[in-house]
This record gives C-alpha cells, sequence and structure tokens, in this order.
C-alpha cells in the first residue's frame, strides 16, 4: 500500500525511522513546528490545507504525525481518504510508546518537563503542551464553554497551576540521538534552570505501527471520508465524527 505521512517536524526523526522500516510506501511531508503557537483552529486548518493537497485516489491512507496537540487536530476533515491519527494529547506519549505509560510516569514525577532530540533540535522555542490524559488540563476554552467565563478561567489557572513548578527534565533517548550532543544539551538546560535530569529509554512502536498500517483502535482513530476528527474530552482522546466540515 502507499500512505502520506503528513507529521510536525519536532518528530522528524522518528517519523523517517518508522518510514523506513515500514513494509509500505510513504511519501512524507513535515510541517513546521510554528504550528502549535497558532491555537487550535488557526493549527487544524494549516493542517487541513496539508491533508486536502494530498492528490485523491493516490493513497489508501493519510497518517498524521501528531497527537491532538492542544486542539490542534480537532475538526480535521477526511475529504477523500481516510485519516489514520494516534489516540494521543501530545508527542511526549507518541516517544514514550504510549499513554498508560506516559500516566504512570506523569503520576510518580509531577513537575517534569520533557525533551526528545527533536524538541532540542526543531522545537526548542515551543512552550511544551501540558499533560491531558485524564482531563485535568482541559483547554481553557472547553472550562469557560462548560462553567462560565469566570468560574472557567479560574479552574484553568488552578488545574495548569503546576507548570510554573517544573523541578526535573526527562530526556526521552529513542536511540536516534547520534551521539551525545542531545543528551548532554538536555542535561546541561536541567543545569540552568536547577532541575534535576533523567534519562528515559523511548519507544517507537506506537509510530511503527502506524506506518506499518497496524491501527489497533485502541492506539488510532481512523477517519473515513465525509468524517473528521473530533477530540472526546476522554481517555480515547480523539473519535471521528460524520460531517467533513469543521464544527458540522
Amino acid at each position: 500500500m502507499r500512505f502520506k505521512l503528513i507529521s510536525c517536524e519536532v518528530l522528524l526523526r522518528e517519523m523517517c525511522d518508522a518510514c523506513a522500516h515500514s513494509p509500505h510506501q510513504v511519501d512524507v511531508e513535515f510541517l513546521p513546528k510554528g504550528l502549535h503557537d497558532l491555537g487550535g483552529k488557526p493549527m487544524a486548518a494549516k493542517v487541513q490545507e496539508a491533508v486536502d493537497r494530498a492528490p485523491e485516489g493516490m493513497y489508501a491512507a493519510i497518517l498524521l504525525g501528531y497527537g491532538l496537540c492542544g486542539l490542534g487536530l480537532d475538526g480535521v476533515a477526511a475529504r477523500h481518504t481516510r485519516l489514520v491519527l494516534p489516540r494521543a494529547h501530545d508527542c511526549i506519549a507518541l516517544l514514550m510508546g504510549g499513554r498508560d505509560r506516559y500516566q504512570a510516569y506523569f503520576d510518580t514525577n509531577p513537575g517534569t518537563y520533557y525533551r526528545s532530540t527533536g524538541w532540542l533540535e526543531r522545537g526548542k522555542g515551543l512552550q511544551q503542551l501540558t499533560h491531558n490524559t485524564v482531563g485535568i488540563d482541559a483547554p481553557l476554552q472547553a472550562l469557560i464553554d462548560k462553567y462560565g467565563e469566570d468560574n472557567g478561567r479560574y479552574l484553568y489557572e488552578e488545574m495548569t497551576r503546576y507548570r510554573s513548578q517544573y523541578r526535573k527534565l526527562a530526556f526521552i533517548e529513542t536511540g536516534l540521538e547520534a551521539g551525545g550532543k542531545f543528551v548532554a544539551e538536555a542535561e546541561a538546560e536541567a543545569g540552568e534552570n536547577g532541575w534535576s535530569f533523567e534519562r528515559l529509554t523511548g519507544d517507537l512502536g506506537w509510530l511503527r505501527r502506524m506506518a506499518d498500517g497496524e491501527w489497533a483502535e485502541t492506539e488510532f482513530v481512523v477517519t473515513e471520508p465525509g468524517q473528521r476528527i473530533a477530540a472526546t474530552y476522554d481517555d480515547s482522546v480523539v473519535k471521528a465524527r460524520d460531517g467533513a466540515r469543521s464544527g458540522s
């Protein structure tokens, strides 16, 4: 089969590795890391433009090398080719190989800032997205919509207060570091901020399964033509919703 991959450049090394090991032909396109700075709807619009550039009838699926990314994939629609997206809130879970592992580490290591090769060489200027696997970091607008302006903003501030309380930097090693440069850089950054430092062994299995076409429902949402990706605000992270236009 032939796939199209559209991915954030922060995952460039990892996604190239997954495609290199895939039994399928994968055409790759990497989008700028700065899309995350645009916010949910503008980011989704840019990803949609890339999806829509894929020629009709050429690919069995379009693979999205992202998590939900602060609602940056919410509303992205499959026009004529199905979309495949990991059920992850962000790329940290992807680099660690699964939501459960990320959750377990997060629970026992509060106040941790994460780095990877891609975060250091391509995404260092980005604000890292907060962990959102149990709903404690619901998007601000979702809280405002549910609880009202004042209460929503208060809850958001309380639930994301830990962002300014980082105490550790964890570097996720995937085996693609090509020497000790990135580990040293991450350790130096931890020292500069007065944080402790830990090296974590990454797991590229989730990304490789996407490139291999192994799309278990527990790990991926597959959005068929005429459907769009929709955030669920629960453990499933995303779902396919009928209606190919955002907001329909």
